[in-house]
């Protein structure tokens, strides 16, 4: 397996637009790119999959074991496909408990790493930046750099000669270019689906990328180092059925790839369909899965989809195990306030009504129990992310038992009735030893 690890010092350093013109520039050469996001991130891999065309899977060094990052990295590289895989925050950034990092991910996957250095706002310092980066640790191997936000001729001289004196490869050198800006929203990134200029964007960013990075060195880079075996399959998150009809649109997007590929290794068939095109579940479907993603947006939208809310209600009287994450627990509620103040019906699934009238981050990750055996059956690992509050909750089981990276006991959260049942957490693996 050959692959890369894309990296930066820091957030906001321009990782993910040199990624993006990377992934689109090596697939104009023809080489067979398999995209990857490490952390929770659910925007940036739909950015990914559009840059290649292949589905993007979450390689999360905090909330996946290693075993599964290394089951889902040689699936995804099969067939000599190269792994190109975007780092979260900083390089060595994690969890609350310090755990976690692109560090820990390259380590585990044995990446070869590339930085992305904003230079903007330095010169000659970038050698003890980057040198810092280097040698913080051992068991990784930082190869090279890509210099981002380069000012000059005389800017980029005085960069190279200073990581010259370090010996720090330089695989390029990029410009100041307000064009490649992604649009930003609330929660990250405006979603792939939403950016009407995405493939212009791409391409923008990928003729900059080769005309300013050493494509042929970047691919040697990746494929010289000693390779990861093969691994074989690991154990998976349970699928919630035999057939499962999973909801998707730019309201419901927040769905893993990989939590889809484990379904399907479960012996799982997966149909789609779209609330917001005012689509029912597949009606042989035993189980039905609203991820999240931005319901607040469209609230209106869903409120008025007849064929949606009586397909999930006849859904879930016929005893389908319905499972709604973040977004889509929110929709399983009575009603959903939206930042103006006006309350829209949701399904009714679920005694739950939400408000983004008063915005209060909850963000982190997350180590949940079931309360009970009756919808789930062991700890897991998850995700939370989101602004909404819930102003109102009726009489309903509670679903999980919560605990952040930390270990601090958040109490219980999410709710379920009957067949159906829902959470804020954003479900990722099978948890290993506590």
């Amino acid at each position: 397996m050959s692959g890369l690890l894309i990296a930066a010092p820091a957030s906001g350093s321009g990782k993910t637009t040199v990624t993006l013109g990377l992934m689109r520039a090596l697939k104009r050469r023809g080489v067979a790119i398999a995209p990857g996001k490490a952390g929770p991130d659910y925007i940036d891999p739909a950015f990914h999959a559009a840059a290649t065309g292949e589905p993007c899977f979450n390689y999360d060094p905090w909330a996946m074991r290693p075993e599964l990052l290394l089951a889902n990295a040689s699936h995804a590289a099969s067939g000599g496909r190269t792994l190109i895989v975007e780092a979260m925050m900083g390089l060595h950034d994690g969890a609350a408990d310090g755990s976690g990092t692109p560090a820990d991910l390259a380590a585990t996957l044995n990446l070869a790493v590339i930085l992305v250095v904003d230079c903007a706002r330095m010169s000659q310092s970038v050698a003890a930046l980057v040198r810092g980066y280097a040698d913080h640790r051992d068991d990784i191997r930082v190869v090279g750099v890509i210099l981002n936000k380069v000012g000059s001729d005389r800017h980029e001289m005085m960069l190279r000669d200073a990581l010259g004196k370090v010996r720090m490869p330089v695989f390029g050198v990029l410009r100041q270019d307000s064009a490649l800006q992604l649009p930003e929203r609330h929660l990250g990134l405006v979603q792939a689906g939403e950016h009407s200029a995405l493939e212009g964007f791409i391409e923008a960013a990928a003729a900059r990328v080769e005309a300013a990075c050493d494509l042929d060195a970047i691919r040697l880079i990746a494929t010289i180092f000693p390779q990861v075996p093969a691994a074989a399959d690991a154990e998976r998150l349970r699928p919630l059925g035999q057939r499962i009809a999973v909801a998707r649109d730019i309201a419901f997007a927040f769905c893993y790839e990989h939590l889809l590929y484990g379904w399907r290794q479960g012996g799982a068939e997966i149909s789609f369909f779209s609330p917001l095109a005012d689509e029912g579940p597949d009606a042989a479907a035993d189980a039905v899965y609203l991820p999240g993603g931005y319901p607040e947006l469209h609230a209106g939208q869903l409120s008025a989809a007849a064929r949606f809310r009586s397909g999930m209600h006849f859904a879930a009287e016929r005893g389908a195990r319905i499972f709604g994450e973040c977004g889509g627990y929110m929709v399983l509620g009575e009603g959903l306030v939206a930042a103006d103040g006006t309350r829209y019906d949701m399904l009714g699934l679920l005694p739950l009504v939400t408000s983004f009238a008063e915005r209060r981050r909850h963000l982190g990750y997350r180590r949940v129990v079931p309360v009970d055996n009756a919808f789930f059956d062991g700890p897991m690992t998850a995700h939370e992310f989101h602004y909404a509050t819930i102003i109102a909750e009726g009489a309903a089981d509670r679903l999980f038992a919560v605990s952040d990276a930390a270990g601090e006991d958040l109490g219980q959260a999410g709710l379920r009735r009957g067949p159906v049942a829902g959470s804020f957490m954003h479900l990722i693996d099978v948890a290993g030893a506590a």
